[in-house]
């Protein structure tokens, strides 16, 4: 299955449910403004956001590749690597595309099914990107902690299930999104202040009663970001707690070496997005556009950053990409 009939076979079930006649349907279209405020200047704004996009792109699609292609790659580490890379890719192509036409070419108009289902896409696979952090931060803690039965606890069978929960959890939480959405009226202004369908923005349009749209949401952020974070912390505990007590800095270097990339790539999705979800709810003296702006970055960093931290910190990636470009035919 291709990332476009993968794409195309998400979104189907979808379409059908918010379709349903029983809802107050047709809705109108939205109008996505871009950057508010920086509307003399989107295009240039949309240089660097296009690049992120373009970096996303090529070095996810080079990531999988690579993990594919060598047999020895097939470890639980860059299997749940090669998870993260193709999450990367559905939520880069879930922001970006639109996002550009609204500052490049002033394509400002967005179906209202497209974009609660754009609006899906985004916030179910931002939670499965969590998911497979958590993931791999109990892989690491398996290998330090556990080194001896590493491949035995991480077998494929295990790597695939740990997947599939990832997976469901991340469609089981957000399905109600749209379809809390898809009950809402909207008789007023439909001109959403972003660059692409963020729920809150969207539910902030309505003219009828919000107040279960906004606890489920709030509550699903504090949920998976707390649990999540909550799991990594103790994993790292445990870690930290093993590799102190291990003899010799030059093993301990080597061990916390083993988690640099993980843990510059836990920086790279929770520092912006925690960042961002504080500033949209609680602080209101940062400007609007500040908040499109990191919520708009929020979403292209990791998928654009995640495969640099990979190649430059883990060896094997490195060696491999660097026998790809230098294979002479």
């Amino acid at each position: 299955m291709t990332f476009v009939s993968f794409f195309s076979f998400l979104s189907k079930p979808l379409i059908m449910l918010l379709s349903n006649s029983s809802w107050r349907l047709p809705q109108p279209s939205f109008f996505l403004v871009g950057i508010p405020g920086l509307e003399e200047s989107q295009h240039w704004i949309a240089l660097p956001l296009g690049i992120l996009y373009l970096l996303a792109l090529v070095g996810n699609v080079t990531i999988l590749f690579i993990i594919w292609m060598d047999p020895s790659l097939h470890q639980p580490m860059y299997l749940f690597l090669s998870m993260l890379a193709a999450i990367d890719l559905v939520l880069a192509s879930s922001t970006a595309p639109k996002a550009l036409a609204v500052l490049l070419v002033h394509a400002h108009e967005i179906g209202y099914i497209v974009c609660l289902i754009q609006m899906f896409f985004i916030h179910a696979f931002s939670s499965m990107e969590s998911g497979v952090l958590v993931a791999m931060a109990l892989d690491r803690y398996v290998a330090i902690c556990h080194p001896l039965h590493h491949s035995t606890i991480l077998h494929p069978g295990v790597i695939g299930r740990i997947g599939m929960v990832v997976l469901v959890r991340g469609l089981l939480l957000l399905i109600p999104f749209p379809i809390l959405l898809g009950k809402l009226i909207f008789c007023q202004a439909t001109i959403i202040g972003h660059a692409y369908c963020e729920h809150m923005a969207v539910v902030k349009l309505a003219c009828s009663e919000t107040t279960v749209n906004r606890a489920y949401g709030l509550t699903v952020a504090l949920l998976v970001v707390g649990l999540d974070v909550l799991a990594i912390g103790v994993s790292y505990a445990h870690i930290l707690q093993a590799v102190l007590k291990v003899p010799g800095s030059e093993a301990r270097l080597k061990a916390f070496s083993t988690c640099g990339s993980h843990i510059c790539v836990i920086l790279v999705f929770y520092v912006p997005g925690i960042f961002s979800f504080l500033t949209h709810r609680f602080s209101h003296h940062v400007p609007h556009h500040v908040h499109v702006l990191l919520a708009t970055l929020y979403l292209l960093m990791p998928p654009a950053l995640n495969p640099l931290v990979y190649g430059v910190k883990t060896q094997q990636i490195r060696q491999r990409v660097l026998r790809v470009f230098t294979q002479k035919d």
